[in-house]
């Protein structure tokens, strides 16, 4: 019986055949991470850390390496099992490899070196681009959902600043994860929902959480309260839908406490309207805590609006020290149906042009957050960019007559820092000792050893607007 997991197996199937195809006496291969460009202007780097304590930090065995050759032998190809058991026997299993990389958390205008990988042992060049599809995968998705979560970030904080009296204390809170059930893979769900909490507090993807506190010394990273779904109101059924929201109030409630409830179960208007506004009116002012009206359906950009706008009919409101309009605190409104990030942007836009303030609303993003993102969003690569042949280290490149846009760097990278010039890749060869003092990329692994072990709250830091 073979393990769970074997790295050997983590790639493309075509990188079992690149072993026999580099040039007589190449002993290194250099190949670097960047974002060529796409939606942003600039990325939020995150997840390099997990990927080495998940995949490199543990030493590939004799029954790795016989799976291994079961499977590519069957597949197709000639396994490389005189290199693999060189690796085994001379490196006690460890990658000979030696890995660079910007800090995580750090917010890097696109088209720079983001890491930067190399082979550590002469016999072995082939192995830099081999471990290229685990690689890169573990740094564009939860670097592409860090970054998305992060101008989200952005646009709710502009809001709040124009036409709340609290953005800082308000901001944390304002977009919450709903993705995991979206996501293609719990790991999915877990890295994605890693990245958005560099940037926010509010999170239901459990699994994210878990995986904070294994990768990132997180003793807790996000939180959640109690919600109601469809099933836990219909089952009351119609004629009870009072009676469910009265449950919510009685089981949830309580000073200080925060309690969701869906509220179009049946008719948002009437639910509103009636049942909170009018029934529950006096409950759910007396509770303590904050109510948090959730509609689930209609147009994502008016439906908010438009029960923001009922709910202060009924409770009221005050304005505030810039003139807009704010619920009292025991009553707010969550959209969390069919949000995407150009979505967040209208609705309050259209809040601030009835002044309304971005106080009264939270966002939840489901496959706007997780999944409506790929590896072409912010048009992620790794390309080699230097050879070792026969002792000497020579530039290689791509330059494809067809599209410019994916001409890569020539040999070596650094990643030089200045104040007022900013972040700056050029060719490792080319920087001086004193220019050096500001590369920002730094070794995090080499030849099984993890040389940086970041905490969450660290990289949260980074990542600050």
């Amino acid at each position: 019986m073979y393990s769970s997991h074997n790295f050997l197996l983590d790639v493309d199937s075509y990188k079992l055949s690149h072993y026999k195809q580099y040039p007589p006496g190449t002993t290194n291969v250099s190949s670097y991470v960047e974002s060529r460009g796409g939606k942003f202007d600039e990325t939020v780097f995150f997840g390099i850390q997990a990927w080495i304590k998940k995949n490199v930090l543990s030493p590939i065995t004799k029954e790795n390496r016989d799976e291994f050759v079961e499977i590519v032998e069957a597949h197709g190809f000639e396994p490389n099992v005189e290199d693999i058991d060189y690796i085994i026997e001379e490196h006690n299993g460890y990658l000979p490899l030696e890995i660079q990389a910007v800090p995580e958390g750090s917010v890097i205008p696109t088209r720079n070196v983001l890491a930067q990988i190399v082979n550590t042992d002469e016999r072995v060049p082939w192995l830099t681009s081999y471990v290229e599809t685990s690689f890169l995968r573990s740094i564009w998705y939860p670097t592409t959902v860090a970054t998305l979560s992060r101008e989200v970030k952005k646009i709710i904080y502009a809001a709040l600043v124009k036409t709340s009296d609290n953005p800082d204390e308000e901001i944390m809170f304002k977009l919450h994860d709903f993705g995991a059930r979206g996501a293609t893979s719990e790991e999915a769900a877990a890295l994605g929902g890693m990245g958005h909490l560099i940037n926010f507090m509010g999170t239901d993807t459990l699994s994210a959480i878990v995986a904070a506190k294994r990768f990132y010394h997180a003793d807790m990273a996000g939180f959640s309260i109690p919600a109601s779904e469809h099933s836990t109101i219909t089952s009351w059924g119609m004629t009870g839908e009072k009676d469910a929201y009265a449950n919510m109030l009685k089981q949830f409630g309580g000073d200080g406490k925060l309690v969701a409830c869906v509220s179009d179960s049946y008719d948002i208007y009437n639910a509103v309207d009636q049942i909170w506004g009018n029934e529950l009116q006096e409950a759910v002012q007396k509770s303590g805590g904050t109510l948090i009206v959730r509609p689930d359906s209609g147009d994502p950009v008016t439906m908010p609006i438009e029960v923001i706008e009922r709910l202060m009919e009924k409770f009221g409101y005050t304005v505030n020290s810039k003139g807009y309009k704010v619920l009292p605190n025991y009553v707010r409104v969550i959209q969390g149906d069919g949000i995407h990030i150009d979505d967040i942007k209208s609705i309050l836009d259209v809040m601030e042009s009835r002044t309304l303030a971005a106080d009264n609303i939270a966002f939840g993003m489901g496959g706007g957050l997780l999944q409506k993102v790929d590896r072409d969003t912010q048009k992620f690569a790794m390309k080699a960019s230097a050879v070792k042949i026969d002792g000497e280290w020579r530039d290689v490149f791509k330059d494809p007559i067809s599209d410019r846009g994916k001409t890569s760097k020539k040999g070596r990278q650094a990643l030089i820092y200045k104040e007022g010039v900013g972040y700056r890749t050029v060719p490792a060869d080319t920087v001086s000792g004193e220019e050096m003092q500001c590369s920002v990329m730094q070794t995090v692994y080499r030849n099984g050893t993890l040389y940086v072990d970041d905490d969450f709250e660290t990289i949260r830091n980074r990542a600050k607007l």
